[in-house]
């Protein structure tokens, strides 16, 4: 089990999140995107110097801010 948050994940890479540490407006507003504990995502692209962080769930794909990637734990 290889724990990380979503920014260290590398272009192209796949994980399974495991926990969002926020709070519960944080995971409100991550759940209406379908982010979710349980939910396997890919990172697509990231910007260079804590840029947005762009993934896809299931057929969507999401951008998220860095400060929000750095708080969703990813196992992969």
């Amino acid at each position: 089990m290889n724990l990380i948050d979503l920014t260290q994940l590398r272009q192209g890479e796949t994980g399974t999140i495991v926990n969002i540490q926020g709070g519960h407006g944080l995971r409100r507003r991550l759940e209406s995107l379908g982010v979710r504990p349980g939910v396997m995502i890919m990172k697509v692209s990231a910007q260079f110097m804590r840029g947005p962080v762009t993934i896809q769930v299931g057929n969507s794909q999401v951008a998220l801010g860095f400060g929000m990637a750095r708080k969703i734990m990813v196992n992969t």
